[in-house]
């Protein structure tokens, strides 16, 4: 296959890492509102946005899991 193929391949298998920024930083966003709102409701705010976080950021992980599998394995 050709070089730029691939590379648009991987480039878009990339864009997870863009969608999971935005959602971390509007995620983000949202908890410093609620607990702004709601100060004694913290701690379970904070497990919460933690752990949506870390599932976005597991998205991110696969999209350059995938954007490298394309560079190496498509030749």
């Amino acid at each position: 296959m050709s070089g730029s193929i691939i590379a648009i391949g991987a480039a878009i298998a990339l864009l997870c890492g863009l969608g999971a920024g935005i959602g971390i930083g509007i995620a983000t966003g949202k908890a410093c509102d609620a607990i702004a709102r709601q100060p004694e409701m913290a701690g379970q705010i904070r497990t919460t946005l933690i752990l949506g976080g870390a599932l976005a950021e597991a998205t991110a992980i696969y999209g350059l899991i995938g954007c490298i599998l394309i560079i190496i394995l498509v030749k």
